[in-house]
């Protein structure tokens, strides 16, 4: 079996209108929605073997607090440019070139890709919108990355900062 676990980066700040939207970083909001959907993964016991992120600020921020709460080495995050305003097919590469000794991917990056991703990966989305700091895990019955194919994942869990009141006040 192999997983892959979407997060959409967390709530950025749109404070300074002359930053790159590369630079954009996480506002008030995100700053605390982040380490608060790592401590939900961990409770779900969310282990990913390798972690790829977007290096956009936002991406990698997210990442990083993620990480800590979860006990990820952030050493270990790798930054891939191409996932800066990639697609779905580009994602799809990106995931069926993984080496085979790690059984979850957890993907850090933007929507409208990751949107776009989960809507190949599955026969069926359930999901219109990935949310920012949305977390999506979704499983294949495969053994090798190589084999993952679109329509065939299926869906584990899907959750979001305002699923819980106390992270949306």
């Amino acid at each position: 079996m192999k997983t892959i676990v979407l997060v959409r980066h967390a709530k950025s700040s749109w404070k300074d209108p002359s930053l790159d939207d590369f630079d954009r970083p996480l506002n008030k909001r995100g700053k605390r929605n982040a380490p608060f959907m790592g401590e939900k993964l961990k409770e779900r016991r969310i282990m990913p073997d390798l972690i790829l992120s977007s290096p956009a600020k936002r991406a990698k921020k997210t990442a990083r607090a993620i990480a800590e709460k979860i006990g990820y080495p952030k050493k270990k995050i790798i930054f891939d440019d191409n996932m800066y305003h990639s697609n779905e097919r580009y994602l799809l590469e990106l995931v069926r070139n993984q080496d085979d000794k790690y059984e979850t991917l957890m993907l850090f990056g933007h929507n409208p890709d990751f949107n776009n991703f989960a809507d190949i990966l599955l026969k069926k989305n359930p999901v219109d919108n990935i949310p920012t700091t949305g977390v999506y895990g979704i499983r294949f019955n495969v053994d090798r990355w190589k084999k993952v194919r679109e329509g065939k994942g299926k869906s584990l869990f899907f959750s979001y900062p305002k699923r819980y009141v106390d992270a949306s006040v």
